[in-house]
């Protein structure tokens, strides 16, 4: 079997420094600059002005709602994601293709047109939403909208990272543990759940960037009333369309430093993946 070609010794000096310059200035103008400009900005009218502003009562409640949200939706998607890479990995069943398309269908449906989706079902005028209004269950304009339009956008992120990894791993482990009379929880707790572990705090970490970051959909669903249902990027559009720019990218640098605090979680995460495998061998790992 030919070992892979190492490109390293076979091409030219100057490919490699030309592939690296690329790189470092696609990362360096789509990347660092925009964030630079973003505390560049924020800071521009002095450190009081910006504390001010992150310790603005709108602003705390938009951050209190954007981490609310963010932990209501990994725990639902923890869930579903679990239990339906389980279902789709390990056994064959009637609509097996179907909940594969119905799981990456947030991908291919535009965020606002699934916001649209759940005004059409759960709004004043919907399909539940005048006997929910009944019982005083407000859905749409409300936490519970935000939360589930959060929902509906992150949920294939878990679950996708799950499923590939629990198909290669087949059932061996998992039918053996039964043979040896372990019952199905023991068996998902001590063979199953150890190993999916990385792949499943990667998905979390993946899916919780994007439920802190979700505009189109939230935008559609929250009704945009101060102190109750904007989260922070909505509460950053308010700021900017008031042209109160200083505010805006001050309040956007915390979103800024939360998605710093993300990349460090999933590079940190890679590298202990990385360092686990090497410790185990190829074989094991």
């Amino acid at each position: 079997m030919h070992s892979p070609r190492d490109f390293r010794h076979t091409e030219p000096k100057w490919v490699q420094n030309l592939l690296i310059l690329i790189a470092v200035g696609f990362v360096g103008l789509l990347i660092l600059l925009p964030v630079v400009a973003v505390f560049t900005e924020a800071l521009r009218k002095g450190l009081s002005f910006y504390f001010k502003s992150i310790t603005d009562p709108l602003a705390l409640s938009a951050l209190r709602l954007t981490l609310l949200t963010a932990f209501v939706t990994l725990a639902a998607n923890l869930v579903f994601a679990v239990a339906a890479s389980w279902l789709i990995a390990k056994f064959n069943f009637p609509g097996k293709s179907l909940l594969l398309t119905l799981i990456d269908l947030p991908f291919a449906v535009s965020p606002v047109i699934s916001g649209l989706i759940f005004i059409l079902v759960f709004g004043i005028h919907g399909w539940f939403g005048a006997s929910l209004g009944q019982h005083g269950i407000q859905v749409v304009f409300a936490t519970p909208g935000i939360i589930l339009a959060t929902i509906f956008v992150t949920f294939p992120f878990i679950a996708r990272e799950l499923i590939p990894l629990m198909q290669e791993q087949g059932t061996e482990e998992e039918e053996a543990a039964i043979l040896l009379g372990a019952s199905a929880w023991q068996t998902f707790r001590r063979v199953t759940l150890p190993n999916i572990r990385w792949a499943l705090v990667y998905g979390i970490v993946l899916a919780n960037a994007r439920a802190m970051g979700e505009f189109g959909a939230v935008s559609v669903v929250s009704g945009h009333v101060r102190g109750r249902t904007n989260t922070l990027p909505l509460h950053v559009e308010i700021l900017y369309n008031e042209y109160n720019f200083a505010a805006a990218f001050a309040v956007a640098s915390l979103l800024a430093l939360l998605a710093v605090v993300t990349l460090v979680a999933k590079a940190a995460l890679e590298w202990k993946l990385r360092a686990e495998q090497q410790t185990l061998g190829p074989e094991e790992a």
